[in-house]
């Protein structure tokens, strides 16, 4: 039986795939319309509903649980809830932003295909627990029309994960991420677009010897107010891993991964006890993957102002 796994081992070779389990720490998507604007300043919490649901037939390959897995399936759900401060004194001229993010969920991640001391045709892991935590940093300019952001972001790993399990909610390792977008907002055609790009640098997972690769992701949208209060749009992403996979648990080589995708965006602004804030629902149409899971995702991002500094 050992024989047999080996076998089946050397043919997944050729059939290899990028990135821990075909998950990278960015999740795409999560930037769309107005991305690079400054925050208003005070106390503030934006409330993330997300939704994700992709496979990849049994042709492609991934190490995920610590196995060599094919035909693999999974549906995420998450509320990621990220309280935040935005100081009214600038910093270089810019309207800084720091905040913590965290978040339940649910997934659920089914494989064809395992390859350990003995040959399954299928399996199914389930998990509802707790993510990682994600801190994040910004500094935010407008010039007029233009806005500009530079951000900080990054990975640290407490969130429910096992080593030998399908489903997580955490990635097993540490990630730091930066980069920055730019906003284009006409106040009087009601003409916006905007994107933000940035690269992901991954420290080792220690439960699996596995480090992914350093990856860029790009999130864009194009839209237009009907009114004050309603906006219509086009979002999409761009993910490309620039540096393959490496650490001596890779058994499957050093490739890359990438993906795109597209869809449909509805923002509505209201305001919230005196105060800007906003809903904004939006879902995307993956092609063009390479390497890692390939479908559907569904965002929906509420912000809310808590209170003015100083209240």
């Amino acid at each position: 039986m050992a024989a047999c796994a080996g076998a089946t081992l050397a043919l997944a070779a050729g059939m290899v795939s990028a990135d821990e389990g075909g998950v990278a720490f960015w999740t795409s998507g999560q930037f769309a319309s107005l991305a690079a604007t400054p925050a208003s300043p005070g106390w503030s919490l934006a409330a993330t509903p997300y939704g994700y649901s992709g496979s990849a037939d049994k042709t492609k390959t991934f190490e995920r649980g610590g196995l060599v897995v094919g035909g693999t399936r999974s549906t995420s759900w998450l509320l990621t809830l990220q309280p935040g401060y935005a100081a009214e004194s600038k910093v270089f001229d810019g309207q800084p932003y720091v905040g913590l993010g965290w978040g339940p969920g649910t997934n659920r991640t089914s494989a064809a295909i395992t390859v350990q001391p003995v040959l399954n045709l299928s399996r199914t892991d389930f998990i509802a627990g707790g993510t990682d935590l994600y801190p994040f940093a910004s500094l935010a300019w407008v010039r007029g029309n233009d806005n500009w952001m530079a951000y900080l972001t990054g990975d640290i790993p407490l969130g429910a994960y096992q080593s030998n399990r399908l489903a997580n909610l955490g990635i097993g390792h540490g990630a730091v991420d930066a980069g920055g977008g730019y906003t284009y907002f006409n106040d009087k055609t009601g003409l916006e677009f905007s994107g933000v790009l940035g690269v992901t640098y991954n420290r080792e997972n220690t439960h699996t010897h596995y480090r992914n690769g350093i990856d860029s992701h790009l999130d864009w949208a194009v839209s237009t107010f009907l009114s004050e209060t309603w906006e219509l749009g086009i979002v999409g992403y761009i993910y490309r891993q620039l540096t393959g996979d490496s650490g001596s648990g890779d058994r499957l080589g050093a490739f890359k991964s990438r993906v795109a995708a597209v869809g449909p965006e509805v923002g509505y602004a209201f305001t919230f006890q005196g105060q800007p804030a906003s809903l904004n629902v939006r879902g995307y149409w993956e092609f063009g993957a390479q390497h890692r899971v390939e479908g559907y995702a569904l965002f929906a991002a509420l912000s809310l102002p808590l209170g003015k500094p100083g209240t």
